[in-house]
């Protein structure tokens, strides 16, 4: 099983990235290659392009001309896992996660990215913010999805070697970036929805936490076959057979 998650714009550097596992994104070429073409925007273009206001146009005008192709830890390079912040990494906790648990996510856990294309949870990234629906061109490419789907959907094949199942736990945003029809494996979306007004909705900032609290439930209890999924429960959520399908199981809460 292979689980896919979005990033998050939020990133914590504050931690001590000292006596803990890394690797280096696969990537970094390519993400050098994109950098390229950022670097060359001005602050108010890069505001215009990524609909961001002056002050983080100029934040990101910053990370862009002072990247680095980090190949080790340091200040300013540390694993992904821990450097993304937000609503789906406050329901993975992956800071809480056990040495043996972090060992099976490295191994089943990715994350897609703009600037990276795909992460394991170890792999170190400099600070950055580039989504993955930026309409930017670049080598060619009309856009970000053009320039990275080859390589993501080539990557996950590999990983999925010994699987058969992708558990889909990312934004349509991020997914749109692999190519499914390529894709060398079943992919089951999880669906959360908590109930509110008298019926049960999808209720974004629930359901990206939801997400979150899947991949670390996976994780945590080593979850390989979909009949694992169904047994998710926590934070409230439980299983709905009756408005789930096969490729789409249904959890709700009340």
């Amino acid at each position: 099983m292979i689980i896919v998650l979005s990033p998050a714009k939020t990133l914590d550097y504050s931690f001590s990235e000292k006596k803990l596992d890394f690797s280096v994104p696969p990537f970094l070429p390519k993400s050098k290659n994109l950098i390229s073409t950022m670097k060359k925007l001005n602050k108010s273009e890069l505001s215009s392009l990524m609909g961001v206001s002056d002050k983080i146009s100029a934040l990101n005008h910053d990370r862009f001309q002072n990247w680095s192709q980090a190949t080790k830890p340091s200040a300013q390079a540390k694993q992904a896992g821990l450097v993304f912040k937000g609503d789906v990494y406050q329901g993975l906790e992956f800071e809480k996660l056990s040495k043996q648990d972090i060992n099976f996510a490295q191994k089943h856990l990715r994350i897609l990215s703009g600037l990276y294309g795909v992460l394991k949870p170890l792999d170190i990234i400099s600070p950055y913010r580039l989504e993955m629906g930026t309409k930017i061109s670049v080598a060619k490419n009309k856009d970000l999805y053009e320039f990275w789907k080859e390589e993501i959907t080539n990557h996950l094949n590999k990983d999925l070697k010994a699987s058969s199942i992708l558990v889909n736990l990312a934004s349509i945003e991020y997914f749109s970036s692999v190519n499914t029809e390529k894709l060398k494996s079943r992919v089951i979306s999880p669906v959360f929805k908590d109930f509110k007004n008298g019926q049960f909705k999808i209720i974004s900032f629930y359901a990206k936490k939801a997400r979150g609290l899947m991949a670390k439930y996976l994780i945590e209890n080593r979850v390989k076959a979909p009949e694992g999924l169904y047994k998710f429960n926590l934070d409230g959520y439980k299983y709905s057979k009756k408005d789930s399908t096969e490729y789409s199981p249904v959890f709700l809460r009340k």
